[in-house]
């Protein structure tokens, strides 16, 4: 995906056109497009590759330089990257760096420094809060993309099969943390029973284990703390909603690792944190919905925005439903269909800007204006 990335990026950087506009007779402005200059990228550990390169690829296709501040969870991944423009024999020294910290201060300072020009960051949306005041004091351009909440809207007259399919896929993704991961499933009262009883049946027969390993659908959890964090939210929804799949650590060889099982539990209060808070693992919730207004109601009742996927076979009820989510995304009968040709981002909470396809660009371009009188 990352090389996909910088390909497309290879050829966008061909086509940066500015425009020109005659106001009168000899009236002449001409609108060029310009670096906006030293460019932050602050990345997250859940796809290191893939989420660095589609912000440095822009960036160098619109001319500007870019100092990276990776995960600390992935140093090495990030080392490999470095090395790749390191060994470039075309690629100019000291328009790609990249500093390693296991803290906050170098983000810090890469938010905040007045010779920082443009902040990219990708992580949760506490974190993009503070990387924008930090930013505030020097007006800096920020592209931000942030958390998720993506729900699935199951209808009346869809595919069972392949919702039930698309679904147990992307709640899996990247082991359920990766910010488009469906994390809420609103089914219509027609098949609500149907679709509770085939979800829990596919989210119990998943196979946990060596991420490596022929046949596993479930890796480890990126580390133990995260773990223990959605233990305890399990023992939340355990107590506060209904358990429909009670996922936990795992037994026998499972014990030993940084696993978690898949988990789905049923609530009817759209206004509890366990609804409205971004989980980051495979832990799903399962509402019912009794007609498209009430879906839209409730898809759009979170704070979130980035993606969402509507399961009907009526094509007038997707487009209807489309228009009306406010999510920066919605997919049709499927899930997490990712393209770099294509705009990503979130509304609300979930972020400012677009990465991937050509509005990409616009984070780190400058518009000015140049007028001419020509004298008579």
């Amino acid at each position: 995906a990352g090389y996909g990335e910088a390909r497309y990026y290879a050829g966008v950087a061909r086509n940066v056109f500015g425009r020109t506009f005659e106001s009168g007779a000899g009236k002449l402005s001409l609108m060029t497009r310009e670096p906006s200059g030293v460019v932050s990228v602050i990345v997250p550990w859940n796809a290191p590759v893939t989420l660095l390169v589609r912000s440095v690829a822009p960036a160098l296709a619109a001319g500007c330089s870019v100092v990276i501040k990776p995960a600390p969870h992935t140093p090495l991944t990030n080392a490999a990257v470095m090395a790749c423009f390191h060994d470039a024999p075309s690629f100019p020294a000291g328009i790609v760096n990249s500093v390693n910290e296991f803290g906050t201060e170098v983000g810090g300072v890469l938010s905040s420094h007045p010779q920082i020009d443009v902040i990219s960051f990708t992580g949760s949306s506490r974190t993009g809060k503070i990387i924008m005041a930090n930013a505030a004091d020097t007006i800096k351009h920020v592209s931000l993309e942030l958390g998720g909440k993506a729900p699935a809207l199951v209808f009346g007259d869809a595919d069972l099969d392949k919702s039930v399919a698309e679904i147990r896929r992307a709640v899996l993704a990247l082991n359920g943390q990766m910010c488009t991961c469906i994390s809420r499933i609103l089914v219509h009262d027609s098949v609500y029973d149907t679709m509770k009883a085939r979800l829990a049946d596919a989210f119990a027969a998943v196979k946990t284990g060596d991420a490596s390993a022929a046949g596993t659908e479930l890796g480890p959890i990126i580390d133990r703390a995260n773990q223990q964090r959605l233990v305890g939210i399990i023992d939340r929804a355990a107590s506060e909603a209904n358990m429909v799949v009670h996922g936990g650590v795992g037994e026998g060889e499972l014990a030993t690792g940084y696993f978690i099982t898949p988990s789905m539990f049923e609530i009817d209060d759209v206004q509890h944190d366990l609804v409205q808070d971004e989980l980051f693992g495979p832990i799903v919730s399962l509402e019912r919905f009794g007609d498209e207004a009430e879906a839209l109601a409730m898809a759009n009742a979170t704070r979130y925005g980035l993606a969402a996927s509507v399961y009907t076979s009526d094509l007038n009820r997707s487009m209807r439903m489309s228009r009306k989510l406010k999510f920066g995304t919605v997919w049709m009968n499927c899930h997490n269909r990712l393209l770099a040709e294509v705009e990503t981002g979130g509304y609300r909470e979930s972020g400012i800007g677009r990465l991937h396809g050509v509005e990409a660009m616009n984070d780190f371009l400058e518009t000015k204006h140049i007028y001419l009188e020509a004298e008579s």
